[in-house]
């Protein structure tokens, strides 16, 4: 089933043609709290779809509306409403309910005010048939739309007859169809192509849905960037549906109440995203997902070692010094004939760093997008761990290595190794991968003479190099 895509491009993809029967059944996930008559739209467009309805089923979660939410006569065969489980509250949450008490082989979510053209569920369900782990995102616009102007029995029979394009004739474009326009349907996008994920209509296949682990949900809203996140994270390509169309009755919250809204969710996604450089401001601070996981084992110049990174320009960065460490020391003893005193000393110098931490191996955080294991004897550059990063993300690698006398610095970005362990290949076949053994970036990390302006602690990148920093870090 699965075909093997590099990066985001699903070009080499089989898509099934709508002449060829669906095989998949579909979760249709609608998180709602109150506005009945779009619900009743809702459920009458999807009760007009071209997607067999024996492999469709409908799970409206009503997330606390007063009065309760009612299922309106015309809706899908299989329709019902569902409470959120305990908990929680907001979308996200009633989204992940929604998909718990499902059971179809993809799952996809619905806001509770769209209006949905005929082929919309078949229209994304034509990819999933072509791969498993794929994020399709529907077509929306948005239209000016009041309370009663209109009846669902229309709106049934216009998508029916496939004449839902008619029912408005005004919409406003997303910013998003900006993005996808430029990269080519999303094809040529870059490690963020993610962000084009936000709301409204997205599926996925159950599978990466749990993969990713479901949405976030202390995220009352931007809930959809994060997932879109967590989903790249799981290793999905997205892939935009033109074909997918809908119509959002009423305008975005984000045009309501914009800066409000912005200011809402810009720490939320900065603590979770590192990614969007222009949510994460350029601070000086720790965030609670850091960009990279950098690795350093105990040896002899540790110290210097990790001293150097903590002190690099890429402040925002976790590392584990790894090795065997003992247990505390309890009663009375010699200090100086402890055969553990140098991995004691080791763990004293780090005891208030919190982005410091000890352990036999560095696990493995979904969240991350990059880890990053150097040697002990190196001592990098202010520059070398933005660098690195920066060379992975200008050349869409997977994979860096730079091989040096001292050892084997190795980047690997998360995405791409999870999507490498579901298809059963490495992260060079999805993601691409480099060696490097001379030149700048070699010599941010490569031991140097203080004042050696290749590299080392006092060394400093060349204006080049600075550049592809900026233009992989986004900046």
């Amino acid at each position: 089933m699965n075909a093997v895509l590099r990066r985001n491009d699903y070009g080499p993809l089989d898509r099934p043609g709508a002449d060829r029967p669906p095989a998949l059944s579909v979760s249709v996930v609608i998180p709602a709290h109150g506005h009945q008559d779009k619900l009743d739209v809702t459920l009458a467009s999807l009760a007009a779809q071209t997607y067999p309805p024996g492999l469709l089923e409908v799970v409206v979660v009503d997330d606390g509306s007063t009065p309760p939410l009612r299922l309106p006569e015309i809706r899908p065969e299989s329709t019902r409403i569902a409470a959120p489980l305990p908990g929680g509250w907001a979308s996200a949450h009633a989204t992940n309910s929604g998909a718990a008490q499902s059971d179809g082989d993809v799952v996809l979510r619905l806001d509770a005010d769209m209006l949905v053209f005929d082929d919309h569920v078949a229209s994304q369900l034509r990819w999933h048939h072509a791969a498993d782990y794929l994020a399709v995102l529907g077509h929306k616009r948005f239209v000016d739309y009041r309370t009663g102007d209109l009846d669902p029995v229309d709106v049934y029979e216009a998508v029916r007859a496939g004449k839902a394009a008619s029912l408005f004739d005004r919409a406003e474009p997303q910013w998003i169809e900006r993005i996808i326009d430029a990269t080519g349907g999303l094809r040529d996008a870059d490690h963020r192509a993610f962000r084009v994920l936000v709301g409204a209509s997205f599926s996925v296949h159950r599978s990466m849905f749990e993969a990713a682990g479901g949405m976030d949900a202390d995220m009352p809203l931007g809930s959809d960037t994060v997932f879109g996140y967590r989903l790249h994270q799981a290793g999905a390509v997205f892939v935009p549906d033109g074909d997918s169309s809908s119509w959002h009755l009423g305008p975005r919250q984000i045009a309501t109440r914009g800066e409000l809204a912005k200011s809402y969710r810009r720490p939320q996604i900065a603590n979770r995203v590192p990614e969007l450089d222009l949510k994460r401001p350029r601070a000086n601070r720790s965030w609670d997902t850091p960009l990279a996981d950098v690795a350093v084992p105990a040896g002899p110049g540790t110290e210097s070692c990790v001293d150097a990174i903590l002190s690099g320009s890429a402040r925002d960065v976790r590392v584990t010094v790894t090795g065997a460490w003992p247990e505390p020391a309890t009663g009375r003893r010699a200090p100086l004939d402890d055969p553990d005193l140098h991995a004691r000393n080791l763990q004293e110098a780090y005891r208030g760093e919190p982005r410091v931490r000890f352990a036999a191996e560095a696990p493995a955080d979904p969240r991350v997008p990059y880890r990053i294991d150097v040697p002990a004897d190196l001592q990098p550059g202010p520059d070398a761990v933005a660098a690195l990063v920066a060379h992975a993300n200008e050349h869409r690698l997977g994979a860096v290595e730079i091989a040096l006398p001292h050892g084997t610095v190795r980047l690997e970005r998360t995405a791409a190794a999870a999507r490498a362990a579901h298809l059963g290949l490495t992260v060079a076949d999805v993601w691409g991968a480099d060696l490097v053994e001379t030149g700048p970036l070699a010599d941010a990390f490569a031991p140097s003479a203080p004042g050696d302006a290749g590299g080392g602690r006092d060394g400093g990148l060349g204006g080049t190099l600075r550049r592809a920093v900026r233009r992989g870090l986004g900046r």
